[in-house]
């Protein structure tokens, strides 16, 4: 199978986070050629060979469905891309893969921005095993954080909150800290009968490291039968979620302009009233002209329409490739 004429006027679309990988071949029609799933894209954790290693398969099962060797433009939006010097380098060894006549890698935020947003107007906030914020202008100018963890003042997603609970049910356990219903509840969450039994399980790995992930759930469903410890975990996320989006606005002097605040991810897209209805008061009183709306889409929608962007595709091929995930049923 060789590079055809149809190459010439497709997208590969790639949404890698830290837990799993869509990916797309959209020609510039609109048209979604194919898809496929696969697992995380971690290259601190594994190396960028290996993490392009586990992102090949996926991409292959995409090309061949489509009928494809490779396509005229590759649009991915990777966790893990923070920095500038990492979208550089992660671009570099994504071109090295041969898939694609050209390449662009941005931070997977991006996505979730570009899916919800007709135009590139708007700040979108996502809290899924991390959390990151970016917004951008049609002049081209960004806001974004670096959002690689407390070094850079971060606070929040999956991850993070997990450990937080962890910590105050450990500190509830043994009386150095307020009592808490999560010290029975994350335990239990894992059929075990104290946190003693959690902590030894989790320090041996009796226990799987990437099961901690779990507990953040268990952390909104403890808050949200009245427990003030994890009720207060939820309002902080709340809190932060919130000045992120007001200083991403404030950045690209959208404070007082009517945009949308796009909010994604597990943590955000999961219904959880009290961190809902926390973040729309504390919007709502500091940026009362944004627009709030969850994108339900997934973010593969959102790469896809960067790389449509840059292959100069026309609006009626953006409304048929956003279809597709939005009202087909297939962006869940």
């Amino acid at each position: 199978m060789g590079l055809t004429s149809t190459d010439t006027a497709s997208v590969l679309a790639i949404d890698a986070g830290n837990s799993k990988t869509d990916v797309a071949v959209v020609d510039t029609a609109g048209r979604v050629l194919a898809t496929a799933r696969g697992g995380g894209f971690r290259p601190p954790a594994v190396g960028v060979p290996a993490a392009f290693d586990a992102l090949a398969e996926p991409v292959r099962r995409a090309l061949a469905e489509a009928g494809l060797d490779r396509v005229a433009h590759v649009s991915a939006c990777l966790a893990n891309a923070d920095l500038p010097v990492e979208e550089e380098r992660l671009a570099t060894a994504l071109a090295e893969r041969g898939w694609g006549g050209s390449v662009e890698v941005r931070n997977d935020t991006f996505a979730i921005l570009r899916a919800g947003v007709a135009e590139p107007l708007g700040v979108a906030v996502v809290c899924g095993a991390g959390i990151n914020c970016v917004g951008m202008r049609p002049d081209g100018r960004t806001a974004r954080f670096p959002a690689i963890g407390r070094i850079s003042g971060d606070w929040g997603g999956g991850w993070g909150l997990a450990e937080e609970a962890l910590w105050h049910a450990a500190r509830a356990a043994d009386g150095r800290g307020e009592a808490t219903a999560l010290a029975r509840t994350l335990p239990a969450h894992f059929g075990l009968s104290s946190m003693d039994a959690l902590i030894e399980a989790l320090h041996l790995e009796h226990i799987a490291y990437e099961r901690r992930g779990e507990l953040a759930p268990v952390l909104f469903a403890t808050a949200a039968d009245g427990d003030p410890v994890a009720g207060a975990l939820v309002d902080r996320l709340a809190e932060e979620v919130t000045v992120m989006a007001t200083v991403a606005l404030t950045r690209l002097d959208l404070l007082d302009e009517p945009v949308p605040v796009l909010l994604g991810g597990s943590v955000l897209t999961a219904g959880h009233r009290r961190l809902d209805d926390g973040i729309r008061a504390l919007l709502a009183a500091r940026a009362p002209k944004a627009r709030l709306r969850v994108v339900t889409a997934r973010p593969v929608l959102g790469a896809a329409l960067l790389g449509l962007d840059r292959l100069s595709a026309n609006p009626e091929a953006l409304a048929r490739a956003r279809t597709h995930w939005e009202v087909s049923g297939k962006g869940r």
